[in-house]
């Protein structure tokens, strides 16, 4: 039987709603997996869940950091890991959730297993190059050796841009592909709700429309009044980012809408792509995607 129940894939298909409603059936809890639910303040651009959505279940790692923190893989988890052991350990099944790859990864799997070292000196070296040439050059160098964790990472996100150099002058593997060779550190049942390509992007446009009725522009705002601006990671999340730049150039609230929703549906096909390599991962289609049908597969 699986120590711990995963339900993933790409945004829009109702992962959060599932998760509640698993959890509750468990007598167990949510860890969130969602790279922009850790912030404060970023609540309706990410669809933060409402106390009602929770169902009355514990949902960790959500509204742990400020929205200004540099807020990395490895702090997430640091902090989410002595949780999912601490339910395992009690004989509970916690249920992970989100569409964050990476985090869910660093749960689920021991990263330094079969890895790469780390390489001061090597690190220190893409330190200063970033620093002399920029951000986007040593993006442009990671794009050369390393196109698909390249396309994983945003430039800004200058440590794990340099950890993929690292990783890749000091051992001459990509960190894109060491994945395969990672230990497993629990026993777990994987699941994505798997909607056809067409109706998934009507389910994003109608949760970006949802996200402008809320109030996403004010939200920006607010948030840029506060200081938090372009140079925050949290600022570089969908919704948040194109809302800021369109205040900054004066455009419509229609044309910020559009623009986030193709780029919401790149992010979604981006997603897909990254849950295909989860060993074991089962897609379930929406009619199958039930509790009952997920807690069955448990007991398995």
């Amino acid at each position: 039987m699986a120590q711990v129940l995963v339900i993933c894939g790409a945004t829009a298909t109702g992962k959060t709603a599932l998760a509640a409603e698993c959890a509750k059936a468990l007598s167990s809890a949510v860890i969130s997996a969602d790279s922009q639910l850790v912030y404060r303040g970023l609540n309706i651009g990410t669809a933060k869940p409402s106390e009602e959505e929770k169902l009355g279940v514990p949902h960790y790692m959500i509204d742990v950091a400020e929205p200004d923190a540099e807020y990395s893989v490895s702090d997430y988890r640091d902090e989410a890991l002595p949780i999912v052991e601490r339910y395992v350990n009690d004989g509970k099944i916690p249920v992970i959730c989100g569409g964050t790859g990476f985090y869910i990864n660093s749960l689920l799997f021991d990263l330094s297993y079969g890895g790469v070292a780390a390489d001061p000196a090597v690190r220190q070296k893409f330190i200063n190059l970033a620093e002399e040439r920029g951000k986007e050059y040593l993006y442009g160098l990671l794009k050369e050796c390393d196109l698909q964790s390249a396309e994983k990472l945003h430039p800004n996100d200058l440590k794990r841009v340099v950890r993929a150099l690292e990783i890749y002058h000091s051992g001459g593997r990509k960190k894109s592909e060491l994945c395969d060779g990672n230990k497993k550190r629990f026993d777990y049942l994987a699941v994505a709700i798997d909607y056809p390509r067409e109706e998934l992007y009507a389910r994003i446009d109608r949760r970006v429309d949802i996200m402008f009725e809320r109030g996403l522009v004010d939200e920006v705002k607010s948030l840029f009044a506060c200081g938090i601006d372009e140079n925050c990671r949290s600022m570089q999340a969908i919704g948040y980012k194109e809302v800021l730049e369109g205040l900054k150039n004066g455009s419509l609230q229609s044309t910020m809408r559009d623009i986030i929703k193709q780029n919401t549906r790149h992010y979604a096909k981006r997603q897909l792509t990254f849950f295909k390599k989860l060993p074991s991962l089962i897609n379930l289609s929406p009619e199958d995607a039930t509790v009952e049908r997920v807690l069955a597969m448990l007991d398995c």
